[in-house]
């Protein structure tokens, strides 16, 4: 059982934590306070706690970034001391809404969030994954027509390992884990996010993910 704190309380991070509860981690959701509507509306309180931010980051010890990615540079900066020598999971795109609400330009064209990230905290591991995929898909992979892939894009291999073995509490089959290197490479697969908008136009809101064939 390891300690998982999820930093935002939107459908990806109260997706998350009922996944990562059900195979048994200590999960804390962690909304701007502890009584945040949103988080209590979860899911079971008995497996999941809720804590502020800056309280679930310091307790847990791995955190996954699920916070806006357009905001997500200056909220996990001001909470560099609370992730040092911690395993952060950044499954966010940061980029700038269209008109219709939908992803839009890229806020770190060139680079990637996950690279800004590993930046400004560098006694930080910092590990990009599924950010390729609908919220929906991150939890249960097998329910697409054809395997998906999820990209994993990381400084430190020790780290890369534990995200790995998360992945398969969430459902990722090990043949679809796509090592693709450094943090360098994170701008690659956050760039995916440009197809999104285009998809979801021509046929709504149907679970997919941006993936490998072979």
């Amino acid at each position: 059982m390891t300690s998982i704190g999820i930093l935002g309380t939107g459908r990806v991070g109260t997706n998350l934590a009922g996944k990562l509860s059900a195979a048994g981690h200590h999960v804390t959701l962690g909304g701007r306070s502890p009584e945040d509507p949103t988080a209590r509306a979860a899911g079971d309180a008995s497996r999941i706690a809720f804590a502020d931010q800056r309280t679930t980051a310091r307790t847990a010890d791995i955190v996954i970034n699920a916070t806006p990615g357009d905001s997500s540079l200056d909220r996990l900066t001001d909470l560099r001391t609370e992730l040092s020598g911690k395993i952060l999971v950044d499954v966010s795109n940061a980029t700038r809404d269209a008109d219709d609400g939908l992803p839009g330009e890229l806020c770190y064209p060139g680079s990637s969030l996950a690279e800004k990230l590993q930046d400004a905290l560098p006694d930080t591991r910092v590990v990009k994954t599924l950010n390729t995929m609908l919220f929906m898909v991150m939890t249960a992979p097998e329910t697409l027509a054809t395997p998906p892939t999820v990209y994993v894009s990381g400084d430190d291999e020790n780290a890369k390992k534990s995200v790995t073995g998360l992945l398969g509490d969430l459902g990722w089959q090990p043949g679809w884990i796509e090592d693709l290197g450094d943090i360098s490479t994170a701008r690659a697969t956050e760039a995916m996010v440009l197809v999104v908008p285009h998809v979801l136009r021509r046929h709504g809101f149907e679970p997919f993910a941006v993936s490998l064939a072979r």
